[in-house]
């Protein structure tokens, strides 16, 4: 009796072990990356779904907070698609300017299939809920950025273009740090702006936050902006710091003031005819790569950012604090005031996030 006992107590122990650790392959599925707690996506299935690629346009180069963002977009998306998928990822402003490359999309090119584009970029093609991300000293620092971007609120943001008839949609959000002027002249404070040709983008709310500063506003493409500050077309620009060092300007302006005016809000977005491409279980793992590079990107930009200052700061750029934004937000109150005016109650959401 014993021994029949025995050897039924061993059959149960190999059958336990195959059911827990076995697979037909002898591999364990990898741990989720980007610092998500999701379990991956099962690639079984969609690994047999048509191959397909999708061309990611990406103005910055990769070593940017946005550029190591995309890399790791790519990585995810391929690994859970188990191959069917492949991001084509075309960086450093190969495909055009950002404003470019979302003309395009819109316009039905339909050889670019996503882009990193900044959160506010939708404004001229009457996205009312994202212009808001773009209002000077509304986000107080990243923890009120990430307290909206990870909320339920941040998905109806992402989903306005779809609500507006555009042909794209929201997939993530992000940031690439707080935007600060830099100049090929020394700024010590608010005053030293007054007259100073700052480039803009040509959109209305930093015309108008320009103005309110006292600056001028000039309109000059990113292609262009090395050289319009080397040779004084424009005195003055704002970047994030990490895309300040990346694309070479502390060559050009090495003066930095720190007034975070509003923080490098970014969304990725994908086309409508690249998304029909996919199969649902393809959709699918574009969504979830976009969450777990979502979480990625947001412990990547602070860590990132200090790095790439006190690297400025050891190559001699002139870096100026300013312990005290008030004086900058209440220059910049009426252009706060003229784009929140009708949308009051959700801007107040906003600004109720802050940790």
């Amino acid at each position: 009796m014993k021994k029949v006992f025995s050897v039924l107590l061993a059959l149960v122990m190999v059958l336990s072990l195959a059911a827990c650790g076995g697979n037909s392959g002898g591999q364990q599925s990898a741990p989720p990356s980007g610092g998500s707690d999701a379990a991956p996506a099962d690639t079984g299935d969609v690994a047999n779904d048509p191959k397909v690629t999708l061309v990611y346009a990406e103005v910055n180069p990769l070593d940017t907070i946005v550029g190591q963002t995309a890399s790791e977009f790519k990585r995810l998306v391929e690994e859970k698609s188990g191959g069917s998928i492949t991001i084509d990822v075309r960086d450093s402003g190969v495909l055009g300017s950002e404003n470019d490359v979302l003309e395009a999309i819109v316009g039905g090119d339909d050889s670019i299939d996503m882009s990193r584009i900044s959160a506010f970029a939708l404004t001229s093609y009457g996205a009312k809920k994202s212009m808001l991300l773009s209002i000077p000293y509304t986000f107080e620092n990243r923890d009120h950025w990430w307290a909206f971007a990870n909320s339920d609120l941040a998905q109806e943001f992402l989903n306005e273009p779809q609500e507006i008839g555009l042909p794209l949609r929201g997939i993530f959000y992000g940031e690439e740090g707080f935007r600060h002027f830099f100049a090929n002249k020394p700024i010590n404070s608010i005053a030293d702006l007054d007259g100073m040709k700052i480039r803009v983008s040509n959109d209305p709310i930093m015309n108008g936050m320009v103005e309110g500063l006292g600056g001028s506003p000039t309109v000059v493409s990113f292609g262009e902006l090395y050289s319009a500050l080397n040779t004084g077309v424009c005195d003055a620009a704002e970047q994030p710091i990490a895309n300040y060092k990346s694309n070479a300007f502390p060559e050009v302006a090495n003066n930095l003031i720190l007034d975070g005016h509003t923080l490098g809000a970014i969304q990725a977005v994908i086309t409508d005819t690249a998304w029909a491409k996919l199969t649902p279980a393809q959709q699918t793992v574009i969504m979830e790569a976009g969450k777990e590079v979502q979480a990625f990107n947001q412990q990547l930009s602070q860590s990132a950012e200090d790095e790439v200052l006190q690297q400025l700061k050891d190559e001699g750029c002139n870096v100026v604090d300013v312990p005290d934004k008030k004086p900058w937000q209440d220059a910049c109150a009426k252009v706060i005031e003229e784009n929140t005016a009708d949308q009051a109650e959700l801007y107040q959401q906003l600004l109720d996030m802050k940790p």
